[in-house]
Parts: structure tokens; sequence; C-alpha cells
């Protein structure tokens, strides 16, 4: 038994205006649920497939307070691309933000509700990831959040040392998971969170224990109205066991 990442969940106050500006970021089609929710997902997709990890955006009224321990790195494919990006962006709505990054070949920037984001410079590791070149989880022991999911899902370990670890659908398709070592600290519940689900015939009771197995706890929540899992892992970071597929 084994979960593959499907989706990023992205807290908003405004879903539809948030997704409008991610779809035209990432030239993705957009799929409204209802009120509320908001699906992002590459134009012709078939969900899930590791060649992208889509995005669920959730209407919620909370304050984002403090840096995300989430956020999304963009690929570009050369130094002019990476400033056509840039501008784009800012143009669409986005701005140049300060988490203290310094002097860094990168651009760190922020969507319209303040979602942290980096547009990078270009990289070969990331030339066939499409437009999300990878999902980045701060963390303060990249090897125990690469034991852990490892263990959770069947993404294949590329690197993992003392400030990083890497990993990428064992099929070598789409975007990367990072784990990068931050001085921050975990305070209240995560506005980006990740998604994953069980293979289709696995048993979602099973594959939440097993999780648990490996060092995921629940959270306090009222589960009451939702059918999924809500779990936690080793760092306390919030993530969703969905439904199989």
């Amino acid at each position: 038994m084994s979960t593959r990442l499907v989706q990023i969940n992205m807290k908003a106050h405004d879903d539809a205006a948030l997704g409008r500006f991610w779809a035209e970021a990432l030239g993705w089609g957009i799929d409204s649920e209802g009120p509320g929710v908001t699906n992002l997902e590459p134009v012709g997709f078939s969900y899930p497939d590791p060649s992208a990890v889509c995005i669920d955006l959730i209407a919620r009224p909370e304050p984002k307070t403090g840096k995300n321990r989430v956020h999304l790195d963009l690929a570009t494919t050369s130094t002019a691309h990476q400033a056509e990006l840039v501008e784009r962006l800012l143009h669409l709505g986005a701005t140049l933000a300060d988490v203290g990054q310094g002097d860094v070949p990168w651009t760190v920037m922020a969507d319209p509700e303040g979602n942290e984001f980096c547009v990078l410079e270009p990289r070969p590791v990331y030339r066939d990831t499409g437009p999300v070149a990878a999902v980045v989880v701060d963390c303060t022991d990249p090897r125990e959040m690469a034991r852990f999911w490892g263990g959770a899902t069947d993404w294949t370990l590329h690197e993992v040392a003392d400030d990083h670890a890497t990993m990428r659908s064992a099929k070598g398709v789409g975007p990367y998971l990072e784990f990068i070592r931050s001085p921050d600290t975990k305070t209240g519940w995560n506005r980006v969170h990740l998604d994953v689900a069980p293979y289709r015939g696995d048993d979602p009771a099973a594959e939440a224990a097993r999780l648990r197995t490996l060092g995921a706890t629940d959270p306090d929540f009222d589960r009451s109205a939702i059918h999924w899992t809500i779990l936690s892992d080793p760092e306390g970071n919030e993530f969703c066991l969905l439904s199989p597929r």
C-alpha cells in the first residue's frame, strides 16, 4: 500500500479570484466544484496523474499570518524567460516579496493573497517538470521528513542531506517534492498543505493506520462534516488523505 501526492490545498479569502490568478500564472484550466471550492489542473489533464500536482483552493475567512510553510517553485527555461514570467506575474497581481532571502538568483514573489512562491532561475533538473518545478515544505529535519514521506508515498527519494531532501514520482515526471531546513517554527494551521490519495482498490482506513505507524498523528479537528481523513506529519504539518483514485 502507498499514497501519491495528488494536489496541494490552498486556503483563500476569494477562491475564484485567486484561482484565476494561478490559472493564468500556470496556463492551467479552472473547474469550480461550487461556491467556495475552485480546482486547477492542466488543460486536458486526467486526474490523478503524476505529471502534475493540482491545486485545490478552498474559501476560508481566517487571515494569513506569517510565512507559509508550503510554497510553489516555478520553473523557467532561460534568464529571459524568468524575467518575462516575473513581469507577467506582476501584471496579474503578484508582488515582489522579502522573506530574508538576500541576494539569490531566484525571485521571491507573493500571489494576490500574500502566499509566497518563487520564480526560479533556469535549472537543468527542472527542465521537464512543467510550470511547477517543485512543491517546497519548510521543516526542521529534512532527513526525518524524507523518511516519513518516502514511506508514506511511492515517490522516489533523489537527495537527502541535513539541510534538504528531494523526491519525485517514481515515474520520473511532474514536479519535485522538496523539504528545506528552516529556523522558523510552525504556528497554527498551515494555510497551504499537501493532499495525498491511495490507489484505487486500497482501503483508506488501512492506509491511514499505516501512515500512523510511520509517525502520522491525528490533529484536533472536528471531522463530523468531512469524508476524508486529516492527519499530521511528524513535524505537525497537516495533510489530507483523500479517497482512493
